[in-house]
């Protein structure tokens, strides 16, 4: 078994960068159809910034930020975590990966029923080396006073939240979330967002959110728009915006 092993921070392959990939390639087989979900895609994230993934549906967001994740395989190229070759990692290597150094957010909070707010977080809390603890968590994205409410009894936004702490409790150095908002209004899906930004800011993990909102670009360090599978134009912003203060 290939098991991952975090190196010294000072071992990345440039100065503050986290994760690179290099000619990254995903070809689904349809039938008789070869699909190209993504295409020979170069990619670096560097420590504590806040990326936006921006693109129509089918573009490659999920595909990419999956096999950045370790949740898939790349057909070809290669993705190193500082100087480790995750592409080289057997599954038993990427799980090990996404338990000690990646925090996910999906549309969906999958989220136990049965369990409280502190009881869904503790889940997590329990399999990760080092996390925080699950009120600690809780009451950075707001709901220190929720700690002990089943989902049924928190609001879609509120639930999203839970998700959030539940994968920051983890002490992520990544945390990637695909489509966060997507099942929410507006001004609920401007709380979530202050989160992850707050979330960011205060705790330097670097941040991959995935959207098809342009609006939501506003709040990037940087803005990565993705078209037929490849990374067609980086914009770069010198001050983030407020995400409360943001034009949808």
């Amino acid at each position: 078994m290939d098991t991952y092993t975090a190196p010294h921070p000072s071992q990345g392959p440039g100065i503050g960068v986290v994760l690179r990939a290099e000619g990254l390639s995903k070809v689904y087989r349809m039938g008789e159809v070869d699909v190209h979900a993504l295409r020979s895609v170069d990619l670096e994230l560097r420590a504590g910034e806040l990326v936006v993934l921006l693109g129509a549906s089918g573009s490659g967001k999920s595909t990419l930020l999956n096999i950045l994740g370790g949740l898939d395989h790349p057909s070809s190229g290669q993705v190193w975590y500082h100087d480790r070759e995750l592409t080289k990692l057997d599954d038993d290597g990427l799980t090990d990966y996404r338990r000690q150094h990646v925090g996910f957010v999906f549309q969906a909070y999958n989220l136990i029923p049965s369990l409280t707010a502190r009881e869904n977080v503790a889940l997590v809390t329990q399999i990760a080396p080092g996390p925080m603890d699950a009120a600690e968590s809780l009451t950075m994205v707001g709901l220190g006073d929720r700690i002990n409410h089943f989902p049924a009894q928190l609001s879609g936004g509120e639930q999203q939240r839970v998700a959030i702490a539940r994968a920051v409790a983890k002490r992520p150095d990544l945390l990637f979330c695909d489509e966060p908002t997507g099942a929410l209004d507006v001004e609920t899906g401007r709380k979530v967002l202050s989160v992850l930004d707050q979330v960011n800011r205060e705790t330097g993990t670097t941040t991959v959110v995935i959207t098809h909102n342009v609006a939501i670009a506003q709040m990037a360090d940087r803005v990565l728009y993705m078209s037929s599978g490849r990374i067609a134009e980086e914009e770069v912003h010198a001050v983030r915006a407020d995400v409360m203060e943001m034009d949808w």
